[in-house]
């Protein structure tokens, strides 16, 4: 029987998708009140199933993973809004091309490495942004600023090096002297530390922004997961496979604990998986709605009136502007 319950904090949304869901709710209500045209989200607003489920079923929106998709957008005020990953100008020259209105839900830490992108590109560094794929929608839009000048190289740890991004122990760059590191914001910080020690080797005129690229979500997530480690015998990460900052509190988990497993939601639980178990850690990605958590507690307290609950961590206060609709260019 479980006996104690580990609760992550901080665990579940994070300011960049809590911003980013409200500012999709907010304009598929606003497109259905004053009827401004269509709305559709481009790619996951956040990468949770149960989100972008919700999202369709209780707010219609609509998504989608081109442009090329919207050809049914023909009239003034139809609109797209920008997941919090961030879009490429190519992207968002394509919206304007196609004359629609913008929300752009991109998270400003995300926003803040495209800034230093274009930043030392201009300088004419060559950017080595680490990330986990070259897939993945945070690096698609990152790399779209200077694609050029930007070589996609795959963080250390125990997954496989994506065959389109390059080894850090064999990335080649133009000049040594010339050269930054950038990175995802939701990577392992210690495979990202570790990655950017071996090209530092490899470079010793490495330039590093003051302030790295990792976003305080992740990192205080990771730091609550090791917090938890050390008291429980299993612990459990309420995660999609999608989401990158999840997936890396799974392997964060299976590292430091005897046994760690993902669930989407409470139905994805194995009664094998607690066998002999007497406590649990929960944590759960930065895209996972709370409710699914309090979900799997309740049925612990189910189990055993008597649970003891223990929140390990920090709280987290931080609230980003919302993003306000930019209407489609004037056409001549």
């Amino acid at each position: 029987m479980i006996e104690t319950v580990y609760l992550a904090q901080p665990r579940g949304f994070c300011a960049g998708v809590v911003m980013a869901i409200d500012a999709v709710k907010l304009a598929a209500k606003s497109a259905s009140d004053q009827k401004t045209g269509d709305l559709v989200v481009y790619h996951s607003i956040v990468h949770n199933d149960t989100v972008v489920g919700r999202l369709e079923r209780e707010d219609g929106v609509r998504f989608v993973e081109n442009l090329s998709d919207l050809e049914h957008l023909q009239h003034a005020g139809d609109t797209v809004v920008f997941s919090a990953h961030g879009v490429s100008p190519a992207l968002r020259h394509e919206a304007a091309a196609r004359g629609l209105a913008t929300i752009d839900a991109t998270c400003p830490l995300v926003t803040k490495v495209h800034s230093e992108s274009k930043k030392y590109a201009a300088l004419g560094y060559q950017i080595l942004l680490i990330g986990d794929s070259s897939n993945h929608q945070e690096i698609v839009g990152t790399y779209g600023e200077a694609a050029e000048q930007t070589t996609l190289v795959s963080v250390l740890g125990n997954r496989k090096i994506d065959p389109n991004m390059a080894d850090p122990y064999t990335v080649s760059v133009p000049d040594p002297e010339k050269v930054i590191v950038l990175t995802q914001t939701t990577l392992s910080v210690d495979d990202t530390d570790k990655t950017i020690e071996v090209l530092r080797s490899r470079f010793p005129n490495l330039t590093i922004p003051s302030r790295d690229d990792l976003c305080y979500a992740t990192k205080n997530r990771q730091a609550a997961v090791r917090q938890i480690a050390p008291h429980v015998d299993l612990f459990l990460v309420v995660t999609s496979t999608t989401s990158s900052n999840g997936m890396r509190l799974l392997e964060l988990a299976e590292h430091l604990t005897p046994r760690a497993q993902r669930l989407d939601s409470l139905r994805d639980l194995q009664e094998s998986w607690l066998v002999g178990v007497r406590s649990v850690g929960i944590s759960s990605a930065a895209s996972t709605p709370d409710d699914l958590v309090q979900e799997i507690l309740a049925f612990f307290k189910s189990q055993n009136p008597n649970l003891q609950v223990i929140q390990e961590g920090e709280p987290e206060d931080i609230e980003f502007r919302m993003p306000e609709r930019v209407p489609a260019p004037a056409r001549f």
